[in-house]
Parts: structure tokens; C-alpha cells; sequence
């Protein structure tokens, strides 16, 4: 069974930054994608970001160019930053460990969740 713990969530102000971790169990972390989502309440659960085990890389649209994912297979971590954040980034932020399958992401692991909201 696989574990993710994500930390790094809080309240901070539109304009400002946030880094998310996830640390992961297992064995096999660097053959597998990572995501991170975002929800809502009353929405469903968004791809924020994934990278594949070869480090491709894909972003929803809302986020392009203020979110990078990376991940560090040395230390089982997967890692959001976050810059310019905005009041409609406020959601909990969930990792999940998953596999690419003709290009897209499926998750398989979730962790269990960090807050972030972005409010002045």
C-alpha cells in the first residue's frame, strides 16, 4: 500500500506564494506519475499537474505559468509551487500517485489532502 502525506498548505494572501510537498512510500516512486488536484466543495476534483516518471510535464490552463510540479526521486517527493496565487486557487490540494496511459494521467494513490486558501 502506498502512502502520501502532503504538507505545506495555509492561508495566504492573493499575490503571494505557497510550495506543496508530498512524500510518498513505496518502492517504485520514480517509475511512477504524480498529479496534484484541487477541489472545491460542491465541485469535483481537478488535475492541477502531473509528471511522468520521465519528468513530461502538463498543467491545467488556469495555472499556467504561476505553478511548477517537480519531483525529487532521491527523497520519494513530489513538489507544487505555487506564485501569483489568486482568491480561485483556494481549494485542498490532494497528490496522487498514478501511471500515464497513451499521454494522460490516471491516478491510483491519494493522499489526504492540504488546505490552501488565498484570501486577503
Amino acid at each position: 500500500q502506498v502512502q502520501l502525506v502532503e504538507s505545506g498548505g495555509g492561508l495566504v494572501q492573493p499575490g503571494g506564494s505557497l510550495r506543496l510537498s508530498c512524500a510518498t512510500s513505496g518502492r517504485f516512486f520514480s517509475l511512477n506519475g504524480m498529479g496534484w488536484y484541487r477541489q472545491i466543495p460542491g465541485k469535483e476534483r481537478e488535475l492541477v499537474a502531473s509528471i511522468s516518471s520521465g519528468g513530461s510535464i502538463n498543467y491545467r490552463d488556469s495555472v499556467k505559468g504561476r505553478v511548477t510540479i517537480s519531483r525529487d526521486n532521491a527523497k520519494n517527493t513530489v513538489y507544487l509551487q505555487m506564485n501569483s496565487l489568486k482568491p480561485a486557487d483556494t481549494a485542498v490540494y490532494f497528490c496522487s500517485q498514478g501511471r500515464y496511459v497513451n499521454g494522460n494521467y490516471y491516478p491510483g494513490y491519494w493522499g489526504q489532502g492540504t488546505q490552501v486558501t488565498v484570501s486577503s
